[in-house]
């Protein structure tokens, strides 16, 4: 793995001291662990979300309404990015990933907050994480999906905005087909439905990556 992409507490570790409401981070050099999610039929809809991103792309820029919002969203970057740090050290990579986390939540009506626990269960943070039954990169997308598409090539996974982009579509999907229950969707990502212990772990992890905008509020 690349030395920006920082080293990561194993996921299996994750879940347990996250379960315990454990935080602390002790970045042991290991391999992910991630559930395996099962193949099966895709809409359309959901094909072409994720037909769109299979390429190594800048990351995608957000549009946004008001000034008064892309200052909300400057501040969460700010906020986030210090939060990040630890995990990765340089400026750049931590922009675009945050950046990148953030347009592909919005996108696929997700909470960012929860996908950045997702993220941090599934993979610590490390781009170039692989389980032990070969789920690959940051939210630990299993091969199979690449041959949904009629593409095939797993080696894109390892691209941020593919990576990111096939994560939240994929969650998304599991969102609509448990019709809205986030704990059930959680456990069909991890390919552990209806047990607590993933979707506590991406609970408790979302706490740590909560914001909330003391200038708005304020307001």
């Amino acid at each position: 793995m690349g030395g920006s992409e920082g080293l990561g507490l194993s996921r299996r570790a994750c879940l347990a001291s996250l379960a315990a409401g454990a935080g602390a981070w002790l970045g042991l050099p290991t391999a992910a662990h991630a559930g395996g999610q099962l193949e099966e039929p895709l809409m359309d809809a959901v094909r072409s979300a994720l037909s769109s991103a299979v390429a190594d792309l800048a990351p995608p820029e957000p549009l946004f309404a008001s000034t008064e919002s892309r200052l909300a969203y400057l501040r969460w970057l700010g906020t986030m990015s210090e939060r990040l740090r630890r995990n990765k050290p340089e400026w750049e990579v931590r922009r675009d990933f945050l950046q990148t986390v953030w347009y592909e939540s919005k996108r696929a009506g997700l909470d960012v907050s929860l996908v950045m626990g997702l993220i941090q269960v599934e993979s610590a943070f490390r781009k170039f994480a692989v389980s032990s039954v070969g789920a690959r990169g940051y939210m630990q997308v299993m091969p199979f999906w690449t041959r949904a598409i009629g593409d095939g090539d797993a080696g894109k996974l390892f691209h941020m905005q593919t990576n990111l982009r096939f994560g939240c579509v994929i969650l998304r999907h599991y969102l609509d087909r448990e019709n809205g229950d986030l704990y059930l969707a959680l456990g069909r990502y991890n390919g552990s439905r209806g047990k607590p212990p993933y979707p506590n772990a991406v609970f408790a992890a979302q706490n740590r990556w909560a914001f909330q905008d003391r200038v708005a509020a304020a307001a």
